[in-house]
Parts: C-alpha cells; structure tokens; sequence
C-alpha cells in the first residue's frame, strides 16, 4: 500500500472546494490531453490516404484540400455539440438522448472499442517512428517496448489526468514545431514549383478522364480518401471530455476544438502536399513521414539530429495520443454504467478521482489488441477508422434530427447543412471502409461491437430484473413510516453509550434499508433499543462534477438518514445518525464504523445485502457485496457485524 500511495500519489480531499480546480484543464492542456489524439492521426491517416492513390498522386493536392476541410466540417459539427452537451458523455450520450437508448448502445459500444484501438494504433505507431533511426538489432523488441509503453500510460491515468498531461506537454510541443518547420520549409522550398503542380494536376486529370472515365476516378479518389480516415480519428474526445475541462466548460471546450481542428487540418494537409513535391512514396520498411524527414533535411549541418528530434517527438506524441483513450474511454464506460449497460463499479472513483476500473479495462483490451495484430499499424487503422465513423455518423443524425424539430430558431438552416454534410461525409468513409477491409480486419472490430452489445443488453437484464424485486420490497416497505404506530407522545430517547447500540448500515430512505432495521428486532428480540443510523454518499463520475454537485449529494444523504431517525423514535426507539462522503464505499463506511464504535462501545453493526439462491461469477461482478468486504474488515478490528440476508430474484427460502 505505501509503495501505491508513493507512485500514485496521495488521495484527494473532497472537502477543498479547490478541488476541481486542481484537476481541471484550461483550453491549452486539454489540447494537449484530447488534442494530440486527433493531431497525432498525422502520423498514419495521410500516408494510407497516399498510399491508395495508386498511380494518381497529382490527386494528392485535391485529397489534401478535402481533408483538411473534412477536418474543419466535423470539428465545426462537434462544436455544436458541445453547446448542446455542455455535461460532455460524447456520442454515448448524444445517440442516447436524441436517437434513443438502442443508438446510444451501439455508439457507447463502439466509442469503447475505438478507444482501445486508440490506445493500440498510437503506441503501435509511436514505436514505429522510434524505431525508424534505432539499429536494425533493436527491431525485435518493438512489441515489448510497446507493452511497456502502455504500462506506464495505465500508472500516470491512475495518479490523474491532470499530472499525465502535465507530463506529456513538453512533448506535444516538440511534435508540433519539428513537424511545422518541415511542412513550412518544404513548401517554402517549392514554393516556386506550386505552378508546374497545377499543371500536372490539370495534365493528370485530363488523361485520366479521357482514359478510364469520371467515374472510375472517383472511385480510386473516394477510396483513397475513406481509407485514408484514419485522419479524422480523435475529433470526438474532446465532446466526450469536457467533465475535466476548466469552467465554462462550453467556452473550453469550444477552444479547445478549434485548436485541435486548425492543426490537424494544417498538419495532415500539408504532409500530404509534402509527399508529393518531395516525390515520396510507399515503403513496407519505413514510414513516409520518416522518409520525408530524412529528405528535407539532407545535406543540412545537424541534419541527422533534427531527424531523431523529430522522429521522437512523432512517437512520443502517438504515445501521449494513447492519453485519449485512458481520459475518455473510462468516461464513456461510467456513463454506461450509470444507465447500467455496464457493471455499476466501473462508475467509481479512486482516491486520486479516477475511474480505475476503466483504466485498468482499457489499458488490458489495448495490451490484447496489441500482441493479436502484431502491433502492425495497418491493420491497427483498418480495425481503428470502422466505429469512429460509425459514432460520427450517429452522432451526426441525431444532431440533424434535433435541428430539424428546431427549425423556428435562428439559425438553423446553417447548422443543418453543417450536420447534414458531416454526416454525408462520415456515413461514406464508414461505407467504403467496410466494404473495401471487411476481410482484411474489419470483420474482427464488427464482431468485437457487436459482441460487446450483446453483453450489454445482458448485464442490464440482469439489473432491471433485481430492480424490478427492489421496487416491490420498496413498495411493500416503502410506507411503513407512516402506517407504524406512533409511540406515545413524550419526548425521544436519548442515546446512551453504555447501552447495547443497533448501528445500521443504510443508503438511500427505502425498503432495503426499512427491512434491515424490523429484521433486527425479530432476530433480536428485546435486546436492542437504540440504534445509529450510518450512510455514505459515494461519489461517482455521475456526482462528481463540481462542488455544488457534491453539496447536493451531502444533503440528500442526511435527508435520508434523517427519515430513518424518524422512523425508528416512531417506534419508541432512541436514535441518532451520521454521515460521510467518499469515493470508495467500504473504505469510509470502516471509518465511520470504528467512530462509532469509539463513542457506543457496545455496538453491533447490521448491514442488508442481496443474496441470490445460487450465486454466480455474474452476481459476484455486477453486485459490489459491499456488506461482506465491510464485514471482513470490522471483524478483524474486534467489531462484531451482522449480514442479514435480502433475497431476490424469487431465491428458496
């Protein structure tokens, strides 16, 4: 636990207001974090752009254009949903609320996917570029170094998003000034070429039309350009991350998305351009921006330096990408998981206000990915560009149809032909790119959605039906504080330390909790006249989004507890509560446990816990047992505790 605590750090205080603002990112640093997904892209979207080509890079130029503009037409179209969404949730959250929970599934499900494949792609192609200038000896050890890498990814997200990013900076600015320079400096260079450009463009296409038609070369061009979609990949995060963005959270965002939006757009355009006046072209041993690199900078003083600067600073930029998807697929899971398409402990925090359980998914999907592909980048992109596609064109229809039912507001015909072009773009790309890769790898990312929905259509079938004999004890339970006998009219027992004390662990006011207290009585008869009432408010990612939000929670415990104080003085009981807030529940209900302990020494705690009549692996994982890891730990402090059993699910008696 020390050697944790030192490598993590220590927990945060929920108490200090400032909080938030500590782990909160202003526009810059969550360009950095969310950023570097989309601008890294760069590094691998225009080289298979370029590479389907073919024999017609004169193309290169028009396929630069439009990228570029693709870039700006869908971070414009996100924008958009960042001030429709200004609580983030990204396309989980937008499918669900303007398409319905079916939409929403699929997109949380495939957000999840691309989020792994995020994590993949980026080391994988990070490692690529390293080891593009590292001895041909080294190349064995690629895979290892690439587990490594995202070892160190899955500590830094478990301290917090804030430190990693922190750490990352330096290197996202080295990224975007050697790759600036270069861009810069070869169309400098050939700025005096850029009319013999022109004219080739016009020559190529005025053979090509006449020699294989129109149509033919749109196909070759659109194929290109979708396989090349790769570029647009990581536009998303920033909507899906705006919960650790600094307050107003629209303002960041926004910010936030037009930096992003202007340098990849600037980026993967002028790489593209590059290819073409340097004349560079595919290779299976090295990447093209590699090769670019080592062109440009032939025949200079400290040419070979500014090659390795560069070529580190491309992978250790995809390595900080791979941070986009340890921030936003955690998020999109605790979404999940609050509608419970997901196991609800997926929605806690740690200590540090992370989601752990999330990090630690994403960073084991990613390691799996990564030894079954091989850590081979195309393959990684074709398996990548499916269901990013898949949640932009999702996303995108549920934005057109809301700004269609809104068509009396100002403005609308602008964001209609914004959503509705974004949503043309996106559903192409998605088309192209499974028709033309289905066999080479994207029936493995279909199959992996798709398996994935089907478990989550399970897990919430089985909640809804333990919901379902929950809402029957509450309705059965539920109104018993008003039809109990009231005790006769005098004043409430006062608590007496030296008396033998009920402690009764409760959460929300209801009949789990009512069914917990009437069991001791009756298992008990007679010896327990006084009870405690204690609750913790755990805090989710549900709760967790500001200080005024944890205020509320504060309050909705105590109201609670304070219905059960009542309930039993009914009964002629002598009662009292209290009450904490935490991330983790077992950990602040044994503190709160041993507080009371300390001032009723002859206390006996009580807990009610769904039992099922043959429990399985499935019970274990969806159902926190809350009641028996508190009970564990009591026992060894000296502290008698008592489950009393809850059964659900028509469970035997």
């Amino acid at each position: 636990m020390f050697f944790l605590r030192r490598v993590l750090g220590k927990p945060l205080d929920l108490r200090d207001r400032n909080v938030f603002r500590h782990i909160s990112l202003i526009a810059f640093f969550a360009w950095v974090g969310l950023g570097a997904d989309g601008l890294s892209s760069s590094a691998y979207g225009p080289e298979e752009a370029f590479r389907h080509l073919g024999g017609h890079e004169y193309l290169a130029v028009i396929l630069a254009i439009v990228m570029a503009l693709t870039v700006l037409i869908i971070s414009s179209s996100y924008a958009r949903i960042i001030e429709e969404f200004p609580s983030g949730g990204g396309g989980y959250v937008v499918a669900t609320r303007l398409l319905g929970e079916k939409a929403g599934v699929v997109s949380g499900c495939a957000l999840l996917v691309d989020y792994v494949l995020t994590i993949s792609i980026s080391i994988a192609s990070g490692a690529n570029a390293v080891f593009a200038f590292l001895p041909d000896g080294a190349r064995p050890y690629k895979l290892e170094v690439e587990a490594l890498a995202i070892g160190l990814l899955v500590i830094m997200n478990l301290r917090g998003v804030k430190e990693s990013v922190a750490v990352l900076t330096p290197i996202f600015l080295g990224f975007l000034l050697t790759h600036t320079i270069v861009i810069v400096g070869i169309l400098s260079q050939h700025a005096g070429d850029l009319g013999g450009v022109a004219s080739s463009v016009q020559t190529g296409l005025s053979d090509d039309l006449s020699t294989i038609g129109a149509g033919a070369l749109l196909l070759i061009f659109a194929r290109a350009y979708s396989l090349g979609g790769g570029t647009f990949t990581g536009i998303e995060a920033v909507s899906n991350g705006l919960a650790i963005m600094r307050e107003p959270r629209v303002h960041t965002g926004r910010r936030t998305m037009l930096l992003m939006g202007v340098s990849l757009a600037f980026t993967a355009g002028g790489i593209l351009l590059a290819y073409l006046l340097l004349g560079i072209h595919p290779s299976d041993s090295e990447p093209m921006n590699s090769t670019l690199i080592k062109d440009f900078t032939s025949g200079w003083p400290g040419g070979h330096a500014f090659v390795i600067l560069s070529l580190v600073s491309e992978g250790a930029l995809l390595f900080v990408a791979a941070q986009a998807g340890f921030i936003d697929g955690p998020r999109v899971m605790a979404n999940m998981s609050l509608d419970s398409w997901f196991p609800h402990q997926f929605a806690a925090l740690s200590e540090r206000l992370t989601m752990r359980n999330g990090v630690y998914l994403m960073g084991g999907a990613a390691l799996a990915t990564l030894f079954y592909t091989g850590g081979d980048v195309h393959t990684l992109v074709v398996m990548y560009s499916i269901n990013v596609f898949l949640t932009f064109s999702l996303s995108n229809l549920g934005m057109l149809r809301l700004t269609l039912q809104r068509r009396r507001r100002p403005g609308w015909k602008r964001r209609t032909f914004i959503h509705g072009l974004a949503l043309a773009l996106c559903a192409t790309i998605l088309a192209v790119t499974v028709y033309e890769k289905f066999g080479a790898g994207g029936w493995i990312t279909l199959l992996a959605t798709a398996v994935i929905i089907a478990l989550c259509y399970f897990i919430r079938a089985h909640y809804r039906a333990v919901g379902r004999k929950v809402a029957l004890l509450n309705e059965q339970l539920g109104g018993l504080a008003d039809l109990a006998p009231a005790a006769p009219d005098r004043p409430a027992p006062e608590m007496d330390p030296a008396k033998a004390t009920a402690v009764v662990l409760v959460g929300g006011y209801g009949g789990l909790g009512l069914h917990t207290f009437l069991q001791i009585e009756r298992t008990f008869p007679g010896q327990f006249r006084q009870a405690m009432f204690v609750s913790v408010g755990v805090i989710d990612s549900g709760t967790f989004k500001g200080a005024d939000e944890i205020d509320r929670l504060r309050e909705t415990v105590a109201a609670g507890v304070a219905k059960y104080v009542a309930f039993a003085r009914k009964q002629g009981w002598a009662a009292d509560s209290d009450t904490l807030i935490g991330t983790e529940a077992v950990a602040e209900l044994d503190r709160l446990c041993r507080e009371v302990a300390l001032r009723f020494p002859k206390s006996v705690f009580f807990a009610g816990q769904l039992i099922f009549h043959r429990p399985s692996w499935r019970d274990r994982l969806l159902h926190n047992m809350t009641a028996f890891a508190l009970q564990r730990r009591l026992q060894f402090a000296g502290l008698p505790m008592v489950v009393l059993p809850i059964r659900v699910l028509g469970a035997a008696a």
